[in-house]
């Protein structure tokens, strides 16, 4: 048995940003682990709707924490993200555009792949 994680498309994962840090372990990947009860699986494109949408919902994801190491995020930038929230805003109509080499295969147990396709980030297969 292989220990390569694969994303979505079927392809070894990629990993979605370093900078900012993201992903449970803040290694840059958005893998599936038992230990994440969040499922940082998702690696999405920020929009200004999704990060006002998450922090409407009580997730600040703009808002520098230096404390805890965090910038803040910006229209732009890559972000591993739960996936009930992601699934949660795409039901509000404020889901961030998904990088499919760079999500995990894991998500797959809610979504399908052509869901995902719809959301595909510009330049994503």
């Amino acid at each position: 048995m292989s220990d390569t994680e694969h994303n979505v498309v079927g392809g070894e994962l990629q990993p979605c940003s370093e900078s900012p840090e993201t992903g449970f372990l803040r290694d840059g990947n958005c893998r599936q682990l038992q230990r994440d009860p969040g499922r940082h699986e998702i690696c999405a494109v920020m929009t200004q709707d999704f990060l006002e949408y998450s922090r409407e919902q009580g997730n600040d994801l703009i808002t520098p924490r230096p404390e805890l190491d965090f910038p803040g995020l910006h229209p732009g930038d890559r972000w591993c993200v739960c996936l009930p929230r992601w699934v949660e805003a795409r039901e509000a109509g404020n889901a961030p555009p998904v990088v499919l080499e760079a999500t995990s295969e894991g998500v797959l147990d809610e979504l399908t792949v052509d869901e995902l396709r719809e959301y595909a980030a510009e330049g994503d297969k």
